[in-house]
This record gives C-alpha cells, sequence and structure tokens, in this order.
C-alpha cells in the first residue's frame, strides 16, 4: 500500500469519528445508563493512554481473541482478526465465534489476515472508532500506526500476558459496557467453579503447559510461564503453578522459556504436563521413548496429556471469553483422566 493512499484511508477513518462523536444516538446520548460508561473516557495501557472520545459505534479489534469481548456482550466488531489456528473448516472464524454470531443473527466481520504482521490497511478500511488490542502483542510502532486509524487499547502490562478477566474488564470499558463485562466476568467464574466442582482430583495438583515440540528436535523443553494465560487457567481450576515454573518466571515477563533436556529435572515437582501435540499422538510417543525426556516423573508415570493437534480443544486452552464454556468441560476432563495417574 502506497504512503499517500494509507493516508488518505487515516483521514478518512478520522473524519468519520469525528462525524460520530459530533452527534448524537440511541447508544451514544448521555441519558445512557450507568453501565455504558461516561466518555470521553481515558485508557491506561503498557503503551501509553488512550482517549475515547465517544462510545463506539464500529468497533475493530486486531490480534487473539478480542473481539470476543464485544461478541459476548453483544456488539458485532466492524473487523476482527482471522483465526489462524484451531480453525476446523478453514473459514478464519472459531467455532465457538460462528456460534455467538449465529445467535446475534450477524454476519462475519471483516476478517483481517495476520499471517504477516497486522494489516493496517485493512483495518483502515473498516473505519473503526476504536480499535481493541488488550490481548495481543502489538509494539510500539503497531501501536503508532494503528493509532493514526483510531483509538487503540493495547495490553495493560505485557505482550501475550493479559489474563482472561482482564482482557474483558479492558476490552468491555473502552466500549462503555464496564458493568456488562463484569457480569460476564461473574457468570465465567460460575461456570468454571461448578465444572471443576466435578473433578475433585484436580484440586492441589500441580501442571505445566509445554509450548509446541519440534518432534524432530526434543533436545529443548519449551513450556509457558506463570504469566502466561495458559498456565494462569490451572489455578481457576484448583490446580497450581509448579514451585520449577513460577521461579523460572521470576525476573522475567516472557510468557514462554526453554530449557535443555539435560535439565528436565527441574520438572520433578510437576504433577500433570499438558501442551500442544498432534493428532496421530505420535509426539507423545517420541516424548515416552526419549532417553531424556522419558525421566520427566509426569511422562514416567503416563500423567501427560497433549492436546489434539491444531483443533478447537487445544485452541481453547488459552481460555478466551467465549472459548471457556465451549469446551471447559472437555478440557477439565482430560486433566482429571490425567490426575488419576498422580499417586
Amino acid at each position: 500500500m502506497s504512503s499517500h493512499r494509507f493516508r488518505l484511508l487515516v483521514v478518512a477513518a478520522a473524519l468519520v469519528g469525528i462525524s460520530a462523536c459530533g452527534g448524537t444516538s440511541d447508544t451514544g446520548s448521555k441519558d445512557e445508563s450507568r453501565s455504558d460508561g461516561v466518555f470521553p473516557l481515558t485508557v491506561e495501557h503498557a503503551l501509553g493512554k488512550t482517549t475515547i472520545p465517544a462510545k463506539p459505534k464500529r468497533v475493530a479489534t486486531v490480534n487473539w481473541a478480542n473481539h470476543e469481548v464485544p461478541l459476548a456482550l453483544g456488539v458485532v466488531p466492524v473487523g476482527m482478526a482471522a483465526a489462524n489456528f484451531g480453525d476446523n473448516n478453514d473459514d478464519g472464524v472459531l467455532p465457538w465465534v460462528e456460534e455467538k454470531l449465529d445467535d446475534l443473527k450477524a454476519k462475519t466481520p471483516v476478517l483481517f489476515d495476520e499471517t504477516d504482521g497486522i494489516d493496517f490497511e485493512a483495518v483502515a478500511d473498516t473505519k473503526p472508532d476504536v480499535i481493541l488490542a488488550a490481548y495481543s502483542g502489538l509494539t510500539k510502532k503497531d501501536y503508532e500506526t494503528l493509532s493514526e486509524i483510531a483509538p487503540v487499547v493495547a495490553y495493560p502490562d505485557a505482550a501475550w500476558a493479559t489474563p482472561w478477566r482482564e482482557i474483558i474488564r479492558t476490552n468491555s470499558k473502552a466500549i462503555g459496557l464496564a458493568d456488562e463485562g463484569e457480569k460476564l466476568i461473574k457468570k465465567l467464574d460460575g461456570d468454571i467453579a461448578e465444572t471443576a466442582a466435578k473433578y475433585p482430583q484436580l484440586k492441589g495438583k500441580s501442571a505445566m503447559f509445554m509450548t509446541h515440540v519440534d518432534p524432530n528436535d526434543v533436545s529443548q523443553v519449551g513450556f509457558y510461564t506463570a504469566h502466561d494465560t495458559r498456565t494462569q487457567f490451572f489455578q481457576d481450576l484448583g490446580m497450581k503453578i509448579p514451585g520449577s515454573i513460577a521461579k523460572a518466571s521470576e525476573g522475567t515477563d516472557k510468557f514462554a522459556l526453554t530449557k535443555s533436556a539435560e535439565q528436565i529435572d527441574a520438572f520433578d515437582d510437576v504433577d500433570i504436563i499438558t501442551g500442544y501435540g498432534d493428532d496421530t499422538g505420535e509426539l507423545l510417543k517420541t516424548i515416552t521413548k526419549d532417553p531424556l525426556l522419558s525421566k520427566i516423573p509426569a511422562v514416567e508415570r503416563g500423567s501427560t496429556y497433549l492436546l489434539p493437534g491444531s483443533s478447537p480443544l487445544a485452541t481453547a486452552a488459552n481460555p478466551t471469553p467465549l472459548s471457556i464454556g465451549y469446551v471447559l468441560d472437555d478440557y477439565a476432563a482430560a486433566l482429571a483422566e490425567a490426575a488419576d495417574k498422580v499417586k
């Protein structure tokens, strides 16, 4: 895209935003309920402060899962990132998002192809009033470029490290639905507690989530740190983060780290290992036959569960507002089966 073309798009988006701010509507009048928030509204985040002048009418989202917040609250985005993992029918939309769009009788929003990074031109073409990115990996440059299109709400603390509750709080606040966001959190907390109660064997078990493993090179063991939402979700289910993972997470804000296979004795305190596998089960066989990795206690006793390939279930292990209810019971049941092997 030429710089001249992009500047024209930015100006057009800005003019739409100014027009929206100057008028009144059923969703933007001063008579709206307190749950809609008070505008102008300022949101602080890791990349700065963003002021949203009026309640957004056109919401765009980038990166993973941010679109699920407005959808869960009945707001259909004008554009969102296409799913590139766990999409079971290759249409760019995960099944729980399709289900919600059907419930809302809404068409699929414009899908941004982020295979090679954010498609700034496509975002600008949707003429958004706000861009939600509370769970994202935005760089400062990404943020500045997007901010030329519309106000951008980035992650509160660190890239790819926003817990699901904060994804909801941050994004719902930005669209004037903070109270509704809190109600959603309360509902999901109740669903999680109800599911966890069905699997008491999970309580108190320590769990580690491995990153993607190359079956042709198992000399390194990757794992998500205590800052990552996959690891934090174990605590929602009544489990705990192993001391080895907690210690390794100190002094870094990275969401994933690695250890060499020669250091696998560090994971002796892990009761259950889960992670991303494949549809054939070959990766788990590789790990259990490896002379070093097979000595990890969780691998040795079989309390290891690898999620099936790039399936929706594997995707939902990273909890998001709409995926939690969709696969919660299946995920908890699989972890409970692994927990049964811990003596």
